[in-house]
Protein backbone atom coordinates (compact mmCIF):
# COMPACT_ATOMS: atom_id res chain seq x y z
CA UNK A 1 0.00 0.00 0.00
CA UNK A 2 2.95 2.32 0.63
CA UNK A 3 3.69 2.12 -3.10
CA UNK A 4 0.30 3.50 -4.14
CA UNK A 5 1.36 7.19 -4.33
CA UNK A 6 4.30 6.26 -6.56
CA UNK A 7 2.04 4.15 -8.78
CA UNK A 8 -0.40 7.05 -9.18
CA UNK A 9 2.43 9.44 -10.08
CA UNK A 10 3.67 6.98 -12.68
CA UNK A 11 0.18 6.54 -14.13
CA UNK A 12 -0.09 10.31 -14.63
CA UNK A 13 3.36 10.52 -16.22
CA UNK A 14 2.79 7.73 -18.75
CA UNK A 15 -0.72 8.78 -19.74
CA UNK A 16 -0.80 8.62 -23.57
CA UNK A 17 -0.40 11.95 -25.35
CA UNK A 18 -1.05 12.67 -29.04
CA UNK A 19 1.97 11.93 -31.23
CA UNK A 20 1.69 15.48 -32.57
CA UNK A 21 2.56 16.85 -29.10
CA UNK A 22 5.72 18.93 -29.29
CA UNK A 23 8.15 17.29 -26.90
CA UNK A 24 11.49 15.49 -27.07
CA UNK A 25 14.38 14.62 -24.78
CA UNK A 26 16.45 17.57 -26.03
CA UNK A 27 13.71 19.88 -24.78
CA UNK A 28 14.02 18.26 -21.35
CA UNK A 29 17.77 18.96 -21.42
CA UNK A 30 17.08 22.63 -22.19
CA UNK A 31 14.63 22.81 -19.29
CA UNK A 32 17.07 21.08 -16.93
CA UNK A 33 19.94 23.35 -17.98
CA UNK A 34 17.73 26.37 -17.32
CA UNK A 35 16.69 25.05 -13.90
CA UNK A 36 20.04 23.66 -12.71
CA UNK A 37 22.70 25.41 -14.85
CA UNK A 38 25.63 24.92 -12.48
CA UNK A 39 24.81 21.44 -11.18
CA UNK A 40 27.00 18.64 -12.51
CA UNK A 41 25.50 16.80 -15.46
CA UNK A 42 28.36 14.40 -16.19
CA UNK A 43 31.42 13.08 -14.39
CA UNK A 44 33.65 11.34 -16.91
CA UNK A 45 37.36 10.49 -16.89
CA UNK A 46 38.22 12.92 -14.14
CA UNK A 47 36.32 15.95 -15.45
CA UNK A 48 32.94 17.46 -14.61
CA UNK A 49 30.50 19.02 -17.08
CA UNK A 50 27.64 21.20 -15.87
CA UNK A 51 24.16 21.17 -17.37
CA UNK A 52 24.81 24.65 -18.80
CA UNK A 53 28.04 23.44 -20.46
CA UNK A 54 26.45 20.26 -21.80
CA UNK A 55 23.50 22.10 -23.33
CA UNK A 56 25.75 24.81 -24.79
CA UNK A 57 28.01 22.24 -26.43
CA UNK A 58 24.97 20.46 -27.89
CA UNK A 59 23.68 23.80 -29.21
CA UNK A 60 26.97 24.54 -30.97
CA UNK A 61 26.96 21.06 -32.50
CA UNK A 62 23.34 21.54 -33.61
CA UNK A 63 24.09 24.90 -35.23
CA UNK A 64 27.05 23.43 -37.11
CA UNK A 65 25.09 20.38 -38.27
CA UNK A 66 22.22 22.56 -39.48
CA UNK A 67 24.69 24.74 -41.37
CA UNK A 68 25.89 21.55 -43.09
CA UNK A 69 22.33 20.91 -44.29
CA UNK A 70 20.72 18.55 -41.79
CA UNK A 71 16.98 18.95 -41.36
CA UNK A 72 14.16 17.39 -39.37
CA UNK A 73 13.49 13.83 -40.56
CA UNK A 74 17.06 13.17 -41.74
CA UNK A 75 19.13 10.30 -40.33
CA UNK A 76 22.73 10.38 -39.10
CA UNK A 77 24.89 7.45 -37.94
CA UNK A 78 26.94 7.86 -34.77
CA UNK A 79 29.89 5.68 -33.73
CA UNK A 80 31.49 6.76 -30.50
CA UNK A 81 32.40 5.29 -27.12
CA UNK A 82 30.84 6.39 -23.83
CA UNK A 83 31.99 9.98 -23.22
CA UNK A 84 30.66 13.52 -22.94
CA UNK A 85 30.75 14.13 -26.69
CA UNK A 86 28.45 11.15 -27.26
CA UNK A 87 25.80 12.69 -25.02
CA UNK A 88 26.25 16.16 -26.56
CA UNK A 89 25.87 14.73 -30.06
CA UNK A 90 22.62 12.86 -29.46
CA UNK A 91 21.14 15.95 -27.79
CA UNK A 92 22.23 18.12 -30.74
CA UNK A 93 20.63 15.81 -33.29
CA UNK A 94 17.42 15.56 -31.27
CA UNK A 95 17.19 19.36 -31.10
CA UNK A 96 17.07 19.36 -34.92
CA UNK A 97 14.58 16.49 -35.17
CA UNK A 98 17.25 14.31 -36.79
CA UNK A 99 17.19 10.56 -36.17
CA UNK A 100 20.44 9.18 -34.77
CA UNK A 101 21.46 5.61 -35.64
CA UNK A 102 23.54 4.36 -32.71
CA UNK A 103 26.28 2.10 -34.05
CA UNK A 104 27.76 -0.68 -31.94
CA UNK A 105 31.38 0.38 -31.39
CA UNK A 106 32.57 -3.22 -31.79
CA UNK A 107 31.38 -3.46 -35.39
CA UNK A 108 33.73 -3.50 -38.36
CA UNK A 109 33.55 -4.44 -42.03
CA UNK A 110 30.35 -5.68 -43.63
CA UNK A 111 28.13 -5.61 -40.49
CA UNK A 112 29.11 -1.96 -39.95
CA UNK A 113 28.36 -1.08 -43.58
CA UNK A 114 25.01 -2.86 -43.26
CA UNK A 115 23.99 -0.86 -40.17
CA UNK A 116 24.85 2.49 -41.73
CA UNK A 117 23.21 1.64 -45.05
CA UNK A 118 19.84 0.38 -43.76
CA UNK A 119 19.18 3.60 -41.84
CA UNK A 120 19.51 5.81 -44.91
CA UNK A 121 21.98 8.05 -43.07
CA UNK A 122 23.00 11.29 -44.78
CA UNK A 123 26.03 11.74 -42.56
CA UNK A 124 28.22 9.69 -40.24
CA UNK A 125 29.66 11.15 -37.04
CA UNK A 126 32.48 9.13 -35.49
CA UNK A 127 34.92 9.47 -32.63
CA UNK A 128 38.67 9.54 -33.03
CA UNK A 129 38.70 6.19 -31.21
CA UNK A 130 36.73 4.57 -34.08
CA UNK A 131 38.63 6.19 -36.96
CA UNK A 132 40.12 2.92 -38.21
CA UNK A 133 36.74 1.14 -38.36
CA UNK A 134 35.08 3.96 -40.33
CA UNK A 135 38.12 4.56 -42.53
CA UNK A 136 38.16 0.93 -43.61
CA UNK A 137 34.58 0.96 -44.93
CA UNK A 138 33.89 4.54 -46.06
CA UNK A 139 34.45 3.76 -49.76
CA UNK A 140 32.10 0.77 -49.79
CA UNK A 141 29.60 1.09 -52.69
CA UNK A 142 26.69 0.67 -50.26
CA UNK A 143 27.64 3.95 -48.54
CA UNK A 144 27.45 6.31 -51.50
CA UNK A 145 24.50 8.02 -49.78
CA UNK A 146 26.79 9.39 -47.05
CA UNK A 147 27.30 13.06 -47.92
CA UNK A 148 29.68 13.91 -45.09
CA UNK A 149 31.83 12.22 -42.45
CA UNK A 150 32.33 14.17 -39.22
CA UNK A 151 35.23 13.52 -36.85
CA UNK A 152 35.08 14.18 -33.09
CA UNK A 153 38.44 14.34 -31.33
CA UNK A 154 39.10 12.16 -28.29
CA UNK A 155 42.66 11.82 -26.97
CA UNK A 156 43.91 14.27 -29.57
CA UNK A 157 46.70 11.97 -30.71
CA UNK A 158 45.21 11.39 -34.17
CA UNK A 159 44.29 14.34 -36.40
CA UNK A 160 41.08 14.58 -38.41
CA UNK A 161 41.54 12.78 -41.75
CA UNK A 162 41.28 14.80 -44.97
CA UNK A 163 38.10 12.95 -45.98
CA UNK A 164 36.17 14.19 -42.90
CA UNK A 165 35.30 17.47 -41.19
CA UNK A 166 36.28 18.15 -37.58
CA UNK A 167 32.94 18.71 -35.79
CA UNK A 168 34.56 20.40 -32.78
CA UNK A 169 36.39 22.79 -35.09
CA UNK A 170 33.26 23.49 -37.13
CA UNK A 171 31.19 24.15 -34.00
CA UNK A 172 33.73 26.23 -32.08
CA UNK A 173 32.44 29.59 -33.33
CA UNK A 174 28.74 28.69 -33.46
CA UNK A 175 26.04 30.23 -31.25
CA UNK A 176 25.46 28.41 -27.95
CA UNK A 177 21.82 29.54 -27.63
CA UNK A 178 18.96 27.02 -27.83
CA UNK A 179 17.93 26.51 -31.48
CA UNK A 180 14.30 27.29 -32.43
CA UNK A 181 13.97 23.92 -34.20
CA UNK A 182 13.68 22.03 -30.88
CA UNK A 183 10.21 23.46 -30.31
CA UNK A 184 9.02 21.84 -33.57
CA UNK A 185 10.03 18.26 -32.72
CA UNK A 186 7.13 15.97 -31.77
CA UNK A 187 6.58 12.82 -29.75
CA UNK A 188 5.86 10.92 -32.95
CA UNK A 189 9.20 11.81 -34.55
CA UNK A 190 11.76 9.01 -34.67
CA UNK A 191 14.46 9.85 -32.14
CA UNK A 192 16.86 7.01 -32.84
CA UNK A 193 17.56 3.63 -34.31
CA UNK A 194 18.96 1.07 -31.89
CA UNK A 195 20.34 -2.15 -33.31
CA UNK A 196 19.69 -5.68 -32.17
CA UNK A 197 22.77 -7.51 -30.90
CA UNK A 198 23.32 -9.43 -34.10
CA UNK A 199 24.09 -12.66 -32.22
CA UNK A 200 22.45 -14.44 -35.16
CA UNK A 201 22.61 -12.82 -38.59
CA UNK A 202 23.04 -9.12 -39.28
CA UNK A 203 21.70 -6.55 -36.80
CA UNK A 204 18.23 -5.06 -37.31
CA UNK A 205 17.48 -1.40 -36.62
CA UNK A 206 14.68 -0.91 -34.09
CA UNK A 207 12.70 2.33 -34.48
CA UNK A 208 12.42 4.43 -31.29
CA UNK A 209 10.24 7.53 -31.15
CA UNK A 210 10.54 10.47 -28.77
CA UNK A 211 7.35 9.18 -27.15
CA UNK A 212 8.98 5.83 -26.42
CA UNK A 213 12.15 7.43 -25.09
CA UNK A 214 10.33 9.78 -22.72
CA UNK A 215 7.94 7.06 -21.52
CA UNK A 216 10.86 4.79 -20.65
CA UNK A 217 12.75 7.63 -18.98
CA UNK A 218 9.64 8.41 -16.90
CA UNK A 219 9.34 4.76 -15.91
CA UNK A 220 12.91 4.97 -14.68
CA UNK A 221 12.99 8.23 -12.74
CA UNK A 222 9.42 8.02 -11.38
CA UNK A 223 9.23 4.37 -10.42
CA UNK A 224 12.53 2.58 -10.97
CA UNK A 225 15.42 4.75 -9.81
CA UNK A 226 13.11 7.28 -8.12
CA UNK A 227 15.87 9.83 -8.57
CA UNK A 228 16.12 13.61 -8.47
CA UNK A 229 18.75 16.32 -8.91
CA UNK A 230 20.65 15.17 -5.81
CA UNK A 231 21.28 11.65 -7.16
CA UNK A 232 24.24 10.27 -9.11
CA UNK A 233 23.67 7.48 -11.66
CA UNK A 234 26.49 5.02 -12.50
CA UNK A 235 26.57 4.28 -16.25
CA UNK A 236 29.03 1.73 -17.61
CA UNK A 237 26.87 -0.10 -20.16
CA UNK A 238 27.48 0.99 -23.77
CA UNK A 239 25.25 3.96 -24.50
CA UNK A 240 24.50 2.72 -28.02
CA UNK A 241 22.20 0.28 -26.21
CA UNK A 242 18.84 1.18 -24.74
CA UNK A 243 19.31 0.05 -21.13
CA UNK A 244 21.84 2.70 -20.16
CA UNK A 245 20.68 5.33 -22.64
CA UNK A 246 16.98 5.22 -21.75
CA UNK A 247 16.94 4.32 -18.06
CA UNK A 248 20.05 6.20 -16.96
CA UNK A 249 20.70 9.05 -19.37
CA UNK A 250 16.97 9.61 -19.89
CA UNK A 251 16.33 9.81 -16.15
CA UNK A 252 19.14 12.36 -15.78
CA UNK A 253 17.85 14.46 -18.68
CA UNK A 254 14.46 14.75 -16.99
CA UNK A 255 15.57 15.30 -13.38
CA UNK A 256 18.99 16.93 -13.42
CA UNK A 257 20.63 13.96 -11.70
CA UNK A 258 24.37 13.55 -12.27
CA UNK A 259 25.64 10.87 -14.65
CA UNK A 260 28.89 9.08 -13.80
CA UNK A 261 29.92 7.75 -17.22
CA UNK A 262 32.51 5.03 -17.79
CA UNK A 263 33.69 3.82 -21.19
CA UNK A 264 33.87 0.22 -20.06
CA UNK A 265 32.81 -1.72 -16.98
CA UNK A 266 35.50 -2.46 -14.39
CA UNK A 267 34.56 -4.74 -11.50
CA UNK A 268 37.62 -3.74 -9.45
CA UNK A 269 36.99 0.01 -9.82
CA UNK A 270 33.23 -0.13 -9.26
CA UNK A 271 33.01 0.18 -5.48
CA UNK A 272 35.82 2.76 -5.10
CA UNK A 273 34.12 4.95 -7.72
CA UNK A 274 30.71 4.55 -6.11
CA UNK A 275 32.15 5.76 -2.82
CA UNK A 276 34.29 8.55 -4.27
CA UNK A 277 31.51 10.13 -6.32
CA UNK A 278 28.54 9.49 -4.04
CA UNK A 279 26.80 7.21 -6.54
CA UNK A 280 23.25 6.42 -5.42
CA UNK A 281 21.87 4.59 -8.49
CA UNK A 282 23.29 1.94 -10.82
CA UNK A 283 22.01 0.78 -14.22
CA UNK A 284 22.88 -2.92 -14.47
CA UNK A 285 22.50 -6.05 -16.46
CA UNK A 286 22.67 -9.35 -14.62
CA UNK A 287 26.09 -10.30 -15.93
CA UNK A 288 27.65 -7.20 -14.33
CA UNK A 289 26.19 -8.16 -10.96
CA UNK A 290 27.69 -11.63 -11.28
CA UNK A 291 31.09 -10.16 -12.17
CA UNK A 292 30.90 -7.94 -9.09
CA UNK A 293 30.01 -10.87 -6.85
CA UNK A 294 33.04 -12.73 -8.19
CA UNK A 295 35.43 -10.02 -6.93
CA UNK A 296 37.19 -10.63 -3.59
CA UNK A 297 34.74 -9.74 -0.83
CA UNK A 298 35.55 -6.92 1.56
CA UNK A 299 34.30 -6.82 5.14
CA UNK A 300 32.45 -3.54 4.53
CA UNK A 301 31.27 -3.73 0.91
CA UNK A 302 27.82 -2.75 2.13
CA UNK A 303 29.13 0.60 3.38
CA UNK A 304 28.50 2.73 0.32
CA UNK A 305 25.92 5.31 -0.85
CA UNK A 306 24.42 3.01 -3.51
CA UNK A 307 20.79 2.28 -2.63
CA UNK A 308 18.87 1.60 -5.85
CA UNK A 309 19.75 -0.44 -8.92
CA UNK A 310 17.70 -0.77 -12.09
CA UNK A 311 18.23 -3.10 -15.00
CA UNK A 312 17.48 -6.58 -16.23
CA UNK A 313 18.79 -10.12 -16.08
CA UNK A 314 19.58 -10.34 -12.36
CA UNK A 315 19.14 -14.07 -11.86
CA UNK A 316 17.45 -15.58 -8.78
CA UNK A 317 20.60 -17.49 -7.76
CA UNK A 318 22.53 -14.28 -6.98
CA UNK A 319 19.71 -11.78 -6.33
CA UNK A 320 19.69 -11.84 -2.52
CA UNK A 321 23.45 -12.32 -2.20
CA UNK A 322 24.09 -9.23 -4.32
CA UNK A 323 21.63 -7.13 -2.33
CA UNK A 324 23.12 -8.20 0.98
CA UNK A 325 26.78 -7.80 0.05
CA UNK A 326 26.45 -4.32 -1.45
CA UNK A 327 23.71 -2.99 0.82
CA UNK A 328 21.12 -2.55 -1.94
CA UNK A 329 17.71 -1.39 -0.71
CA UNK A 330 15.75 -1.49 -3.98
CA UNK A 331 16.13 -3.72 -7.04
CA UNK A 332 14.03 -2.28 -9.86
CA UNK A 333 14.34 -5.22 -12.21
CA UNK A 334 12.52 -4.58 -15.46
CA UNK A 335 11.72 -6.46 -18.62
CA UNK A 336 11.56 -4.93 -22.06
CA UNK A 337 13.38 -4.67 -25.37
CA UNK A 338 14.35 -1.81 -27.65
CA UNK A 339 11.75 -2.78 -30.22
CA UNK A 340 9.06 -4.38 -28.03
CA UNK A 341 5.68 -2.97 -27.03
CA UNK A 342 5.49 -4.50 -23.54
CA UNK A 343 7.31 -3.80 -20.33
CA UNK A 344 7.40 -5.09 -16.75
CA UNK A 345 8.80 -3.37 -13.66
CA UNK A 346 9.44 -4.59 -10.13
CA UNK A 347 7.63 -1.61 -8.66
CA UNK A 348 6.88 -3.32 -5.33
CA UNK A 349 10.54 -4.25 -4.72
CA UNK A 350 9.87 -7.99 -4.57
CA UNK A 351 12.71 -10.50 -4.88
CA UNK A 352 13.49 -12.56 -8.00
CA UNK A 353 10.86 -11.05 -10.30
CA UNK A 354 10.64 -8.70 -13.28
CA UNK A 355 7.54 -7.38 -11.58
CA UNK A 356 4.15 -6.63 -13.07
CA UNK A 357 2.63 -4.83 -16.02
CA UNK A 358 -0.55 -2.91 -16.76
CA UNK A 359 -0.24 -3.65 -20.48
CA UNK A 360 -2.19 -6.37 -22.33
CA UNK A 361 0.03 -9.46 -22.35
CA UNK A 362 -0.46 -13.21 -22.64
CA UNK A 363 1.61 -16.33 -22.01
CA UNK A 364 0.89 -19.03 -24.58
CA UNK A 365 1.96 -22.63 -25.00
CA UNK A 366 5.17 -23.15 -26.95
CA UNK A 367 6.77 -26.37 -28.21
CA UNK A 368 10.49 -25.83 -27.60
CA UNK A 369 11.38 -29.08 -29.34
CA UNK A 370 9.75 -28.06 -32.62
CA UNK A 371 10.38 -24.37 -32.00
CA UNK A 372 6.78 -23.41 -32.68
CA UNK A 373 3.70 -21.96 -31.02
CA UNK A 374 0.94 -24.45 -30.23
CA UNK A 375 -2.55 -23.70 -31.53
CA UNK A 376 -5.87 -25.42 -30.93
CA UNK A 377 -8.19 -27.00 -33.49
CA UNK A 378 -9.53 -23.54 -34.39
CA UNK A 379 -6.05 -22.19 -35.03
CA UNK A 380 -5.98 -20.08 -31.88
CA UNK A 381 -3.11 -19.85 -29.38
CA UNK A 382 -3.50 -21.60 -26.02
CA UNK A 383 -2.87 -19.77 -22.74
CA UNK A 384 -0.72 -21.58 -20.16
CA UNK A 385 -1.77 -22.39 -16.60
CA UNK A 386 -0.52 -20.28 -13.68
CA UNK A 387 3.14 -21.01 -12.96
CA UNK A 388 3.67 -22.77 -16.30
CA UNK A 389 6.28 -21.26 -18.65
CA UNK A 390 4.84 -19.78 -21.81
CA UNK A 391 5.80 -17.55 -24.70
CA UNK A 392 5.20 -13.89 -23.85
CA UNK A 393 3.07 -11.93 -26.32
CA UNK A 394 2.20 -8.23 -26.20
CA UNK A 395 -1.07 -7.07 -27.76
CA UNK A 396 -0.66 -4.37 -30.39
CA UNK A 397 -3.10 -1.53 -29.77
CA UNK A 398 -3.23 2.23 -30.25
CA UNK A 399 -1.59 2.64 -26.84
CA UNK A 400 0.85 -0.28 -27.14
CA UNK A 401 2.30 0.38 -30.55
CA UNK A 402 4.95 -1.93 -32.01
CA UNK A 403 7.25 0.58 -33.71
CA UNK A 404 9.20 -2.23 -35.34
CA UNK A 405 12.34 -2.07 -37.44
CA UNK A 406 13.47 -0.14 -40.49
CA UNK A 407 12.78 -3.34 -42.46
CA UNK A 408 9.05 -3.93 -43.02
CA UNK A 409 9.73 -7.62 -43.57
CA UNK A 410 11.56 -7.95 -40.24
CA UNK A 411 8.75 -6.03 -38.52
CA UNK A 412 6.06 -8.32 -39.91
CA UNK A 413 7.98 -11.43 -38.83
CA UNK A 414 7.62 -10.36 -35.19
CA UNK A 415 3.84 -9.94 -35.41
CA UNK A 416 1.45 -12.82 -34.72
CA UNK A 417 -2.08 -12.50 -36.08
CA UNK A 418 -5.37 -14.22 -35.25
CA UNK A 419 -3.96 -15.20 -31.86
CA UNK A 420 -7.16 -15.36 -29.80
CA UNK A 421 -9.65 -14.00 -32.30
CA UNK A 422 -9.75 -13.13 -35.94
CA UNK A 423 -7.96 -9.90 -36.78
CA UNK A 424 -6.03 -9.37 -33.55
CA UNK A 425 -2.28 -8.70 -33.64
CA UNK A 426 0.37 -9.46 -31.01
CA UNK A 427 4.11 -8.80 -30.73
CA UNK A 428 6.14 -12.00 -30.33
CA UNK A 429 8.82 -11.26 -27.72
CA UNK A 430 10.62 -14.55 -28.27
CA UNK A 431 10.89 -14.95 -24.48
CA UNK A 432 9.50 -17.56 -22.12
CA UNK A 433 8.03 -16.22 -18.86
CA UNK A 434 5.97 -17.58 -15.99
CA UNK A 435 3.91 -16.14 -13.15
CA UNK A 436 5.29 -16.61 -9.63
CA UNK A 437 4.10 -16.17 -6.06
CA UNK A 438 5.80 -13.13 -4.47
CA UNK A 439 3.57 -12.89 -1.41
CA UNK A 440 1.21 -9.96 -0.88
CA UNK A 441 1.13 -7.88 -4.07
CA UNK A 442 -2.37 -6.37 -4.02
CA UNK A 443 -3.55 -9.19 -6.27
CA UNK A 444 -1.29 -8.06 -9.11
CA UNK A 445 0.29 -10.99 -11.03
CA UNK A 446 4.11 -10.99 -10.94
CA UNK A 447 6.32 -12.61 -13.53
CA UNK A 448 9.73 -14.22 -13.81
CA UNK A 449 11.89 -14.51 -16.90
CA UNK A 450 12.59 -18.14 -17.83
CA UNK A 451 14.62 -18.16 -21.05
CA UNK A 452 14.94 -17.00 -24.61
CA UNK A 453 13.02 -19.31 -26.94
CA UNK A 454 16.17 -20.35 -28.79
CA UNK A 455 18.01 -20.97 -25.52
CA UNK A 456 15.61 -23.55 -24.12
CA UNK A 457 16.10 -27.01 -25.56
CA UNK A 458 14.56 -30.46 -25.12
CA UNK A 459 16.49 -33.51 -23.93
CA UNK A 460 15.22 -36.85 -22.65
CA UNK A 461 11.64 -35.63 -23.28
CA UNK A 462 12.16 -32.71 -20.87
CA UNK A 463 12.57 -28.98 -21.40
CA UNK A 464 15.94 -27.65 -20.25
CA UNK A 465 16.41 -23.97 -19.42
CA UNK A 466 19.95 -22.78 -20.13
CA UNK A 467 19.58 -20.03 -17.55
CA UNK A 468 18.53 -22.38 -14.77
CA UNK A 469 21.32 -24.86 -15.54
CA UNK A 470 23.78 -21.98 -15.79
CA UNK A 471 22.85 -20.75 -12.32
CA UNK A 472 23.66 -24.16 -10.85
CA UNK A 473 27.01 -24.44 -12.64
CA UNK A 474 28.00 -20.90 -11.67
CA UNK A 475 27.54 -21.85 -8.02
CA UNK A 476 30.55 -24.19 -8.15
CA UNK A 477 33.55 -22.41 -6.54
CA UNK A 478 35.86 -23.12 -9.49
CA UNK A 479 33.54 -21.54 -12.07
CA UNK A 480 33.71 -17.82 -12.81
CA UNK A 481 31.06 -17.86 -15.52
CA UNK A 482 29.39 -20.34 -17.84
CA UNK A 483 27.44 -20.43 -21.09
CA UNK A 484 24.97 -23.31 -21.55
CA UNK A 485 23.54 -24.37 -24.91
CA UNK A 486 22.18 -27.43 -26.70
CA UNK A 487 24.01 -29.53 -29.29
CA UNK A 488 22.83 -32.37 -31.51
CA UNK A 489 23.97 -35.97 -31.15
CA UNK A 490 23.34 -38.25 -34.15
CA UNK A 491 20.70 -40.84 -33.39
CA UNK A 492 19.40 -39.03 -30.30
CA UNK A 493 16.24 -36.96 -30.11
CA UNK A 494 16.45 -33.34 -29.02
CA UNK A 495 19.66 -31.62 -28.05
CA UNK A 496 22.17 -32.55 -25.38
CA UNK A 497 23.39 -29.94 -22.93
CA UNK A 498 26.85 -28.46 -23.35
CA UNK A 499 28.51 -25.87 -21.14
CA UNK A 500 31.39 -23.56 -21.95
CA UNK A 501 33.14 -22.80 -18.67
CA UNK A 502 35.43 -19.93 -17.71
CA UNK A 503 37.37 -20.91 -14.61
CA UNK A 504 37.67 -18.69 -11.54
CA UNK A 505 40.81 -16.64 -11.07
CA UNK A 506 43.69 -18.78 -9.83
CA UNK A 507 42.10 -22.08 -10.94
CA UNK A 508 44.43 -23.80 -13.42
CA UNK A 509 42.38 -26.96 -14.00
CA UNK A 510 38.82 -28.01 -13.27
CA UNK A 511 38.49 -30.56 -10.47
CA UNK A 512 36.40 -33.09 -12.38
CA UNK A 513 35.47 -35.12 -9.29
CA UNK A 514 34.19 -32.08 -7.42
CA UNK A 515 32.41 -30.61 -10.42
CA UNK A 516 30.78 -33.94 -11.34
CA UNK A 517 29.53 -34.35 -7.78
CA UNK A 518 28.11 -30.82 -7.83
CA UNK A 519 26.28 -31.41 -11.12
CA UNK A 520 24.87 -34.76 -10.00
CA UNK A 521 23.68 -33.38 -6.68
CA UNK A 522 22.07 -30.23 -8.04
CA UNK A 523 20.62 -31.20 -11.42
CA UNK A 524 18.26 -33.95 -12.62
CA UNK A 525 19.73 -36.34 -15.18
CA UNK A 526 18.14 -34.71 -18.21
CA UNK A 527 19.49 -31.25 -17.26
CA UNK A 528 23.10 -32.29 -16.64
CA UNK A 529 25.39 -31.05 -19.42
CA UNK A 530 26.71 -33.96 -21.45
CA UNK A 531 29.70 -31.98 -22.70
CA UNK A 532 32.01 -29.39 -21.12
CA UNK A 533 34.30 -26.94 -22.87
CA UNK A 534 36.92 -24.95 -20.93
CA UNK A 535 37.46 -21.41 -22.24
CA UNK A 536 39.73 -18.64 -20.96
CA UNK A 537 37.02 -16.06 -21.65
CA UNK A 538 33.40 -16.42 -22.77
CA UNK A 539 32.29 -14.67 -25.94
CA UNK A 540 29.80 -11.85 -25.34
CA UNK A 541 28.23 -9.08 -27.37
CA UNK A 542 29.03 -5.44 -26.67
CA UNK A 543 26.14 -5.45 -24.21
CA UNK A 544 27.44 -8.53 -22.36
CA UNK A 545 24.93 -10.98 -23.82
CA UNK A 546 26.40 -14.46 -24.12
CA UNK A 547 27.05 -15.54 -27.70
CA UNK A 548 25.93 -19.11 -28.38
CA UNK A 549 25.68 -19.40 -32.17
CA UNK A 550 29.31 -20.26 -32.93
CA UNK A 551 29.52 -22.53 -29.89
CA UNK A 552 26.53 -24.50 -31.16
CA UNK A 553 28.11 -24.85 -34.61
CA UNK A 554 31.45 -26.05 -33.22
CA UNK A 555 29.74 -28.26 -30.62
CA UNK A 556 32.16 -30.99 -29.49
CA UNK A 557 34.01 -31.38 -32.81
CA UNK A 558 37.75 -31.74 -32.03
CA UNK A 559 38.57 -30.50 -35.54
CA UNK A 560 36.93 -27.16 -34.72
CA UNK A 561 37.60 -26.83 -31.01
CA UNK A 562 41.09 -26.38 -29.56
CA UNK A 563 39.81 -25.94 -25.99
CA UNK A 564 39.73 -28.83 -23.52
CA UNK A 565 36.59 -30.95 -23.94
CA UNK A 566 35.01 -33.32 -21.42
CA UNK A 567 32.03 -35.68 -21.59
CA UNK A 568 29.73 -37.51 -19.20
CA UNK A 569 29.14 -40.82 -20.96
CA UNK A 570 25.89 -42.82 -20.75
CA UNK A 571 25.64 -44.68 -17.44
CA UNK A 572 28.45 -42.64 -15.94
CA UNK A 573 28.27 -39.94 -13.29
CA UNK A 574 31.68 -38.39 -13.91
CA UNK A 575 33.17 -36.15 -16.57
CA UNK A 576 36.19 -37.50 -18.44
CA UNK A 577 38.28 -36.08 -21.32
CA UNK A 578 36.53 -36.40 -24.67
CA UNK A 579 38.67 -38.52 -27.00
CA UNK A 580 38.42 -38.77 -30.77
CA UNK A 581 37.40 -42.42 -30.61
CA UNK A 582 34.23 -41.56 -28.67
CA UNK A 583 33.52 -38.66 -31.04
CA UNK A 584 33.66 -41.13 -33.94
CA UNK A 585 31.15 -43.35 -32.13
CA UNK A 586 28.88 -40.33 -31.61
CA UNK A 587 29.06 -39.44 -35.30
CA UNK A 588 28.12 -43.00 -36.18
CA UNK A 589 25.06 -42.80 -33.93
CA UNK A 590 26.58 -45.29 -31.49
CA UNK A 591 27.09 -43.02 -28.49
CA UNK A 592 24.42 -44.70 -26.41
CA UNK A 593 22.38 -41.59 -25.67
Amino acid sequence: LAEMPQMLKLAREVKPRPLSTRDCFALRVEQTADKYPDRTAIICEGSRTSWRELNAQANRYAASLRRLGLRRGDSVSLMMENRVAFVSTIIALNKLGVTVALLNTNLTGHPLVHCIAITGSRMCIFGEERLAAIGDIRQDPALTGIEQYLFVTDSGTTPCPDWALDLEEQAATEDSANPPQTAEVTLGDTAMYIFTSGTTGLPKAAVLSNRRYLLTAALSYKAGLRCDVDDCIYLCLPLYHGTGLFLGVGAAFCTGATMFIRRKFSASNFLPEVREHGVTCFIYIGELCRYLLNTPEGVDDYKNPLGTIMGNGLRPDIWKAFKERFGIQRVSEFYGSSEGNVGFLNLLNKDCTVGATTLPVALVKYDVDRDEILRDSKGRCIKVAAGEPGLLLGKITANTVFEGYTSKEATEQKILRDVFKRGDAWFNTGDLMKTIDVGFAMGIPHYQFVDRVGDTFRWKSENVSTNEVGEILNAHPQIRFCNVYGVEIPGADGRAGMAALALADGVRALDLDSFSAHVNAQLPGYARPVFLRIQRELDTTGTFKLVKGELRKQAYDPDLVTDELFVMKPGSSKYVPLDRGFVDRLRAGEGGY
